[in-house]
């Protein structure tokens, strides 16, 4: 017996999620972070309104950046943001691309 069939009003919650292009270029970004040692571990989280993507340090405290999805804004400020750990959104846009590289530029240090 499905289970659909008694509770037939009844969905599934919907949740937003990032898809693999964007999960991708989310990776590769972390990947060259772990390598230059800055970044040590992430965690993703899909949530009714957006899904979030962040970065950590050190496995114990909060993130560092995060990285979030909001469909909603896509016809207004875009729907991708990078939010640092105090909150301020660091870069704003509709390119996931142009918004991770407010990020890629925290690798390049004066030698």
């Amino acid at each position: 017996m499905n289970t659909f069939s008694q509770f037939p009003n009844a969905s599934a919650p919907v949740s937003v999620m990032f898809h693999r292009q964007e999960l991708n270029l989310i990776l590769a970004l972390y990947g060259r972070m772990v390598a230059a040692g800055e970044w040590r571990d992430y965690g993703i989280s899909a949530l009714r309104d957006c899904a979030v993507f962040s970065v950590f340090r050190r496995t114990a405290e909060q993130p560092i950046y995060r990285i979030e999805k909001h469909p909603k804004l896509r016809n207004r400020q875009g729907e991708y943001s990078v939010i640092g750990m105090d909150g301020r959104i660091l870069k704003r846009g509709h390119d996931l691309r142009t918004v991770l590289r407010v990020l890629d530029k925290k690798l390049i240090r004066p030698v």
